[in-house]
């Protein structure tokens, strides 16, 4: 099946747009984005491509900032193994998914993979990866389904955040409340 969406997510307060384009073909998930964006008082573009495979597991992550050198390319086995090329990357093992900020495409990744019926639950530990810092570290979440397709619940493990997430039908953020808004 060939499927191909485009996505744009404004911040919430502004400071911030996204443009993704979302692709199957041949039994793989790509995703390339480009943000514009301010985080402490810094502006900065940025880039990244994901590709996944059919079960939306991560498979490889490539991210960068516009006007600088350094990037970061990782590659997954899609059972919790990363690799930055010949690299094996042990604080990331057991992480599955991938969350990038500022975005809130990865999100989908998990909701997804999972596919959790309504009031089901899972822990994941996540590749988090932030702009402009580009930095790469584990982080322990939980997505709870409160309506398939519709709403999820996302906590942090290590803080106290949380915040319920409104989705559409592909599993694309529709509403990230106090973060971002889709505009299309």
């Amino acid at each position: 099946m060939e499927k191909s969406i485009t996505a744009i997510w404004k911040g919430w307060d502004g400071d911030s747009t996204e443009y993704l384009t979302l692709r199957e073909h041949g039994g793989i998930i790509f995703a390339e984005s480009v943000i514009i964006s301010e985080s402490g008082g810094r502006q900065f573009a940025a880039r990244y491509r994901i590709e996944c495979d059919s079960g939306w597991r991560v498979r490889s992550v490539s991210v960068s900032l516009f006007g600088e050198p350094r990037g970061i390319r990782l590659s997954s086995d899609g059972r919790g193994e990363w690799t930055d090329g010949s690299i094996q990357l042990h604080n990331l093992k057991g992480a599955i998914d991938v969350d990038i900020f500022p975005t809130p495409f990865t999100n989908t990744i998990p909701i997804r993979r999972l596919n959790l019926g309504a009031g089901q639950s899972a822990d994941i530990t996540a590749a988090y990866i932030t702009f402009p810092e580009m930095s790469v570290t584990a982080d322990p979440q939980r997505y709870t389904c409160i309506e398939p397709l519709e709403t999820y619940r996302f906590e942090s493990l290590d803080s106290d955040f949380t915040c319920d997430i409104e989705v559409d039908k592909d599993g694309l953020v529709v509403s990230y409340p106090g973060l971002f808004r889709r505009v299309i």
